[in-house]
């Protein structure tokens, strides 16, 4: 595929700020995009020319920024070719960057990945009566396409208890709710459609749409929450929305049932509520944006996952919609995947009928938690602005300065990993934030709050990174 050097010049935002000379520069912005996924393997670069035209600097500077790149095994070039994407591993020469692994290390605190320790205990439980419950499974293939029966049961009682009707028939079991994303890009859009996104939003339904080859029309999600007549407008001229209004993917907000009520869009929206167990300050999870949409709209579509609520290794998720959308995902979803693990669905049927997504000695933990994150930003960080999350597992941090690719890339010198804000968004946007997750233990989110203020220190100073960013999750 092949990247336009106004886009490119898009992706890059701010890459000029900052020590060093201006190639290093360039090249350190280029490797983070390859890194975080922005640029995918394969793709094509624009020429030396092109580049430098939008980027408005000479050639120079971008030939050297590509050599480096070169050399790092990042780019692969041939004679009269344009340069394409790769990763150092594929290199057959060439110097071989660290991994994740090398800057996490031992003793690293990684604030790269939002997700909760499992519950040890409810869920050994789980399986162990998943296990017992196994048998009356064996005698069939076991590819099931819409989920076993006890799971597709749990998740529409689920439904019920939160005030949605909902029938076995219209649930299907996915890996996750990132695939359930991914199928329904592949079941939903075609090129060139249009899909109305949240700015910033989750980074992997970025990815998804993406590669479905639909163009992206992102809408701000400020401070202030949605505004309903952009989002309105903007659906207009949408083939799809996706929207997280359950405790956002990052920012942690929550959408009003107000403004629930007046969203409404013209086209079919995918709600995400992976997060609505999460609510950190009392109360019950918020009301189902399907309750509120009124009957003339199109359809509602949600998917939910048990990935934050109860264990990101527990790969469930699923898709709430018309049994005839989910008889088009059954259909395509061979050239993925099969299936569901019958085991994991089991146990997962055992944990939702339990009421096991909130439990309330977790919550408070979670709540206990974003204080503590928020306090020692306070004590080590007090120019980064980050509003306190009615729920979820993330903070959305302000920096003054447009700054945190770079400090991405410096602060596993200093014992900690983090998210850029740019990995949450597009055209090079939120360079000014960060994503928090407050789901590690108190001590280890104080040291590294601490660590990244000496990496904000260092990069202040001309520090440059010399390791490679972690994935986010």
């Amino acid at each position: 595929m092949k990247t336009s050097s106004y886009a490119m010049a898009r992706m890059l935002g701010t890459w000029q700020d900052g020590a060093g000379p201006a190639h290093q520069r360039l090249s350190d912005r280029l490797r983070l995009l390859v890194l975080d996924g922005r640029l995918s393997l394969g793709a094509v670069l624009p020429s030396e020319r092109d580049l430098a035209t939008a980027l408005r600097i000479s050639r120079t500077t971008v030939g050297a920024a590509y050599r480096t790149l070169v050399e790092d095994g990042y780019l692969a070039t041939r004679a009269r070719t344009r340069a394409t994407v790769r990763l150092p591993d594929d290199a057959p020469s060439g110097r071989r960057a660290a991994g994740p692994e090398a800057p996490a290390g031992p003793a690293a605190v990684d604030l790269s990945i939002a997700a909760p320790p499992a519950p040890v205990e409810i869920l050994h439980a789980a399986f162990a009566t998943a296990l017992e419950q196994l048998p009356r499974h064996l005698e069939r293939h076991g590819y099931d396409r819409y989920g076993t029966a006890e799971l597709r049961e749990a998740v529409a009682a689920w439904y019920e208890r939160r005030g949605l009707p909902t029938s076995p028939d219209r649930i299907l079991i996915t890996n996750g709710a990132q695939h359930a994303v991914a199928l329904l890009a592949r079941a939903l859009l075609s090129p060139r459609d249009r899909v109305l996104i949240e700015h910033p939003t989750y980074p992997h339904a970025i990815k998804a749409f993406t590669e479905a080859r639909a163009r992206l029309l992102p809408v701000s999600v400020v401070p202030s929450g949605w505004d309903v007549a952009q989002f309105r407008a903007a659906g207009r001229t949408a083939q799809l929305a996706y929207l997280i209004p359950d405790f956002h993917n990052p920012t942690g907000m929550c959408m009003p049932t107000e403004v629930r009520g007046r969203l409404g869009l013209s086209c079919p929206t995918v709600i995400d509520e992976t997060l609505t167990d999460l609510a950190l300050d009392g109360g019950p999870s918020p009301v189902p944006y399907a309750t509120l949409t009124p009957a003339p709209l199109p359809t509602v579509i949600s998917v939910g996952s048990v990935s934050k609520s109860i264990w990101g290794g527990l790969r469930i998720g699923w898709i709430r919609a018309v049994p005839s959308l989910l008889r088009r995902v059954e259909q395509i979803r061979p050239a993925t995947d099969l299936g569901t693990p019958v085991v994991e669905q089991l146990a997962t049927a055992v944990l939702l009928s339990a009421g096991q997504t909130r439990r309330p000695g977790a919550l408070a933990r979670l709540a206990t938690q974003r204080d503590v994150l928020r306090q020692a930003l306070a004590e080590h960080l007090p120019e980064v602005h980050a509003p306190r999350a009615a729920g979820g597992v993330t903070l959305w941090a302000t920096f003054p300065e447009p700054l945190t690719s770079r400090l991405a890339a410096v602060a596993p010198d200093h014992g900690v990993v983090i998210a850029a804000g740019p990995r949450f968004g597009i055209g090079g946007a939120f360079e000014r934030n960060i994503r928090l997750p407050f789901t590690l233990p108190a001590d280890q989110l104080s040291e590294g709050v601490r660590r990244l203020a000496q990496a904000v220190r260092a990069l202040n100073q001309g520090g440059t990174g010399t390791h490679t960013p972690a994935p986010v999750a």
